[in-house]
């Protein structure tokens, strides 16, 4: 299972989403889609589409009606045969993020949201020095919200203050969230989740609603420290963070033990349900530097070059 194994605490949930030294790391950088298709402006990523763009990709013979600007003089003088030039076009990128701000996103140091906000606005950063067409939206909670499309670096105060502004809110709507946005998205693009993908009416549908559309999706998995492994012992009241529901247990070894056993199984069937349906999925808890998850994992996962 791909996993990001904890090595030091990520910054406090008082600093900035994204540090300048951290910014200049992320320039040489963009977002990759295998999906990618013809924007409605132009941007900076090559297309395997030929067109006439500003890198060579090929030739074809010549068409009664074809722009005489770009035959090829020096083929027509050894072989007597008009050819035309082809080029790569240069295409934009849809980039959607997709952040979990149910309730149980709030738990953690640093939060499981703000983890999740600080990979947003490292992504979100990215899409926008490429000219991508970034938007962010809320899934999971019972208020949901939409931000504008924002692109271009210019953007980017306005992209930080969207993605900062996002609060916990509710819970038990990640199914709906994801159809929602699975049936207004149009077009090709990425679509990065963002969750602890726990809900207690599950995440399979809206999966599947989203697994239908034509986008690259990565499902990162951010769990807390304290949830892979639990510090508590002794007898205890639990509190469900979004519903209220409350359940007494006591901690002992075995207990912990079968808790271990049933996360695993949790994260192998988020694993299995994205994996089967041509989603990327990678698990990190909080306490990964977001910094090397963005840097590394993605990296090496294919959704940053």
């Amino acid at each position: 299972m791909p996993d990001a194994t904890p090595t030091a605490p990520p910054g406090s949930e008082s600093a900035p989403l994204l540090a300048p030294d951290f910014l200049r790391r992320l320039e040489s950088l963009e977002l990759v889609s295998k999906r990618v298709r013809a924007g409605r402006m132009k941007g900076d990523r090559l297309s395997k589409r030929k067109g006439r763009g500003s890198e060579f990709a090929d030739f074809r013979p010549y068409s009664v009606g074809d722009d005489l600007r770009f035959l090829d003089w020096n083929l027509l003088g050894r072989l007597d045969k008009l050819f035309l030039r082809m080029f790569l076009e240069e295409e934009d990128l849809s980039v959607h993020l997709l952040i979990d701000n149910s309730g149980s996103m709030e738990y953690g140091t640093p939060t499981k949201l703000r983890y999740a906000q600080q990979v947003a606005a490292a992504l979100g950063f990215v899409g926008l020095i490429n000219l991508d067409r970034v938007t962010v939206e809320t899934i999971g909670g019972d208020r949901g919200g939409r931000s504008p499309v924002f692109r271009g670096r210019p953007s980017l105060p306005r992209l930080l203050k969207a993605i900062d502004a996002i609060r916990p809110a509710g819970g038990g709507e990640l199914n709906r969230s994801l159809r929602n946005f699975s049936l207004r998205a149009t077009g090709r693009g990425v679509a990065v989740i963002l969750s602890d993908f726990m809900d207690k009416d599950g995440f399979e549908d809206g999966l599947r609603f989203l697994a239908a559309r034509s986008l690259d999706v990565y499902a990162i998995h951010i769990l807390s420290e304290e949830e892979v492994r639990p510090p508590f012992t002794g007898d205890l009241k639990f509190t469900d963070i979004e519903d209220g529901d409350e359940a007494e247990v006591t901690i002992s070894a075995p207990l912990l033990e079968r808790y271990e056993r049933t996360l695993n199984a949790f994260r192998g069937s988020v694993n299995q349900f994205c994996t089967k349906r041509g989603m990327s999925y990678l698990f990190t808890s909080n306490q990964v530097p977001f910094e090397k998850l963005v840097l590394g994992y993605l990296r090496n996962r294919g959704l940053l070059q």
